[in-house]
């Protein structure tokens, strides 16, 4: 089985692709999306349809794992990541794609088995869980790659 992982955002879109083999996990690709603050939402939002559904069309995912909204502080900001979480919904929808999402607690208790997890563990981890070196990563891509491995984990298809 094959997923597309998203850390949903507007800025900066973590992306991983990872297959289940036989042997674990397997990491095939990982990527930090960013788009300009210079440029227009609107274009923003475009810009981050058109880079997931060619990446979807290359790596042709069966699933899609994506991590669910946490409003901690900024609203306004939190509102624009669910627009563009919302852009990757639909063109995951589009593709036919199956959709999983999990919440920040879920993708922890997965991946370190403490649901409060720092940032550093979740590297760690996701280091140790996934066949792949995995060297200088944002930490959009790390977060993407652990709700890959979520859905593994949780046995989700």
């Amino acid at each position: 089985m094959r997923i597309i992982a998203i850390d949903p955002g507007y800025e900066r879109l973590g992306i991983a692709i990872l297959e289940k083999e036989r042997d674990g996990e397997k990491l095939l690709y990982s990527s930090c999306f960013t788009t300009s603050a210079k440029e227009e939402f609107s274009k923003r939002l475009l810009q981050i349809g058109e880079r997931l559904r060619a990446t979807i069309e290359e790596w042709k995912p069966e699933v899609l794992a994506i991590e669910k909204l946490y409003i901690e502080k900024n609203q306004k900001t939190a509102m624009r990541v669910a627009e563009a979480r919302g852009v990757v919904v639909y063109e995951a929808g589009r593709a036919n794609l199956r959709i999983h999402e999990f919440t920040p607690l879920e993708i922890k208790t997965a991946i370190t088995g403490y649901g409060k997890a720092d940032k550093q563990q979740m590297m760690l981890m996701v280091r140790k869980l996934v066949r792949a070196e995995i060297e200088s990563v944002s930490d959009d891509e790390f977060d993407a790659i652990a709700a890959g491995l979520t859905c593994f984990a949780y046995g989700k298809k």
